[in-house]
C-alpha cells in the first residue's frame, strides 16, 4: 500500500463517522452541550469540517470549500469569516447551530476536496514543508496526520455527546 492509499483508507472512514454521529438527531440534541457547557454535537461537527477545510485547503493551495462552496453564507453564523473554532468562548459555541443536513453537507463537500487533494499526492510530496512557522517545519505527511487526528477526536467527542442522550435512537455503542 502506498502512502497516498493509506491516508485515502484513513480519511476515507470520516463521513461515515460524521453521517453516523448525526443519525436520528433534532435540533435540540445537536445544541445540547453536556454539563451545560461542553462542546456541542452541532460545534464539534462544525468544527472538524472547519479545521479539515481550512488546513488541507491552506496546504494544496486552494480555496476553502467554506467559501468556495456557499457555505458560509448558508450557515450564516456570527463568527468572523475565516473561523474554525479555535479558541471559542461558551458564547460562540452556542452561537454554532445549523441542522443535521447542512452539518453533513458540508463536511461531505469537505471530504470531496480531501480526497481530491490526497488523490493527486505522491510520496515525495509528503516531504514538501508548508510550514515554517514551526521547529523543524512541517511537512504536508506530517499536517495530514495532524489534522486525521484532530478530526478523529472531535468525531469521538461529538459520538460521546450523542451516547450521554437519554433516549437518542442509535447512542448505544460503537
Amino acid at each position: 500500500m502506498h502512502s497516498k492509499e493509506l491516508l485515502l483508507e484513513a480519511f476515507g472512514r470520516l463521513p461515515g463517522l460524521v453521517r453516523h454521529t448525526l443519525e436520528g438527531l433534532n435540533e435540540a440534541d445537536l445544541q445540547r452541550r453536556p454539563a451545560g457547557n461542553g462542546n456541542s454535537i452541532a460545534w464539534l461537527i462544525w468544527h472538524t469540517a472547519r479545521v479539515e477545510d481550512a488546513q488541507v485547503a491552506s496546504a494544496a493551495g486552494m480555496e476553502q470549500v467554506w467559501k468556495a462552496g456557499g457555505f458560509q453564507s448558508r450557515f450564516d453564523l456570527p463568527l468572523g469569516d475565516s473561523d474554525t473554532g479555535y479558541g471559542h468562548s461558551s458564547r460562540q459555541v452556542d452561537a454554532v447551530r445549523a441542522p443535521a443536513e447542512l452539518l453533513l453537507e458540508y463536511y461531505q463537500a469537505v471530504h470531496r476536496q480531501t480526497a481530491g487533494v490526497l488523490e493527486g499526492t505522491d510520496d515525495p510530496d509528503l516531504d514538501r514543508v508548508i510550514d515554517r512557522h514551526w521547529d523543524p517545519p512541517v511537512t504536508l505527511g506530517v499536517r495530514l496526520v495532524s489534522i486525521l487526528g484532530d478530526c478523529l477526536q472531535h468525531l469521538g467527542q461529538a459520538a460521546y455527546v450523542k451516547g450521554l442522550h437519554a433516549g437518542t435512537a442509535g447512542a448505544g455503542g460503537a
